[in-house]
């Protein structure tokens, strides 16, 4: 059945990847609460932009791979342009529109957080415009991943956490490592899930490049790496002691570890996505909470 015009636009949305956006909000906001210098107007602010510049990428994604030829074959929810249901136009259209409300919310934390915030909202813009758009799509050549890692855990974890009083301590930068590894893996899910289809039509995803066996061995090195790091970064002394307990959720990415590495169907890999975004929104609600509580 075709989707009504509201489920079109949530489908376009692709809302199980917003934990993406959301999580390293959180954690970079308690990690302000735990350093003293928390601020509401900035935790929502940062948030308000990350969701918005979030379902930007989507939207310019689905618009930008139905120009391509890509995501027509693929198995999961269906792409909106591609599937005839949203014109290019009106995608762009809505596509410019996210990116003024997180333009919109940039400029209030410019304002509270000073011109570093801006160089920061300049570079999300052309990260997300050129992942899959513009003369050479850094998406269809292996770099996805990277670029993940770095706008999804650093950035957006780092940059958080300076919104709320212009300091980026260390213990930013080693949860952003691991805010950025779970997304990252949120991506390795999805490229693994269409492989066959993204290698047809010329998609060049890092798990095109590097085959099923390795991607499978890069999404478990993601999982269990970013648990290796919650519990390295007390022992370093760069986060609270408490944070080690967002660990305990190890066991939550043992079903998903198994489904990557022993399943060959498409269709049973449409909810490894799914719950690798609902692992990183736990790992990050976890960590938030830890971050903020007092350690004496």
């Amino acid at each position: 059945m075709e989707p009504n015009r509201r489920q079109a636009w949530l489908i376009a949305a692709r809302p199980r990847t917003l934990p993406a956006a959301i999580a390293p909000v959180l954690v970079g906001s308690g990690l302000a609460a735990g350093d003293g210098v928390f601020r509401w107007d900035a935790m929502l602010a940062a948030l308000v932009g990350a969701l918005a510049i979030q379902v930007a990428a989507n939207f310019a994604n689905d618009a930008s791979d139905a120009k391509r030829g890509a995501d027509i074959e693929r198995v999961g929810p269906p792409r909106m342009v591609a599937a005839g249901v949203i014109t290019p136009h009106r995608m762009w259209l809505a596509t410019w529109t996210a990116m003024g409300i997180s333009t919109l919310a940039g400029l209030y934390l410019v304002f509270i957080a000073g011109w570093v915030v801006a160089v920061i909202g300049l570079l999300s813009f052309v990260a997300m415009l050129g992942y899959v758009g513009g003369p050479i799509p850094y998406g269809y050549r292996g770099l996805g991943e990277l670029a993940v890692l770095v706008f999804f855990g650093f950035v957006a974890t780092v940059g958080t956490r300076y919104v709320h009083d212009r300091t980026a301590p260390g213990s930013a930068w080693w949860l952003g490592a691991v805010m950025g590894m779970l997304a990252a893996a949120i991506l390795v899910a999805n490229n693994l899930r269409d492989i066959e289809t993204d290698e047809r039509a010329g998609k060049r995803t890092l798990a095109v490049i590097i085959g099923r066996s390795r991607t499978r061995d890069l999404y478990t090195g993601l999982l269990l790496g970013s648990f290796v790091l919650v519990v390295f970064g007390p022992i370093v002394g760069l986060t609270s002691p408490l944070t080690a307990l967002a660990a305990m959720l190890i066991g939550f990415s043992a079903p998903l570890i198994r489904t990557a590495r022993t399943s060959t169907n498409p269709a049973a890999q449409i909810g490894l996505l799914a719950g690798t975004a609902r692992l990183q929104l736990l790992v990050g609600v976890a960590l938030a909470v830890t971050a903020a509580l007092p350690t004496s």
